[in-house]
């Protein structure tokens, strides 16, 4: 998912590259309430993902944040041995 970053801009999302949808980041653009980015939940281990350079400079978009909250197809470790208790 992480795309190398070569030129940073806010309105794009540091980790693939697609339009972040960020209100406060979009030039010309009159907000009139908060923006959907601060009212969504970032995970640590996604903003770990954003490169330095892009850090507290660009959000993450919708898409990245939404694929970051959908479970792994692959089991865990806990529900290995649940199924095998």
């Amino acid at each position: 998912m992480t795309q190398p970053l070569t030129t940073l801009d806010p309105c794009r999302c540091p980790m693939c590259g697609q339009p972040n949808a960020c209100g406060m980041a979009t030039p010309g653009r009159v907000v009139s309430g908060p923006c959907w980015c601060t009212l969504v939940q970032f995970s640590a281990d996604l903003l770990k993902q954003v490169p330095e350079a892009a850090r507290n400079k660009a959000c993450i978009c919708a898409a990245c944040v939404a694929a970051s909250h959908t479970p792994s197809l692959e089991p865990s470790q806990d529900s290995l041995q649940t199924e095998r208790a």
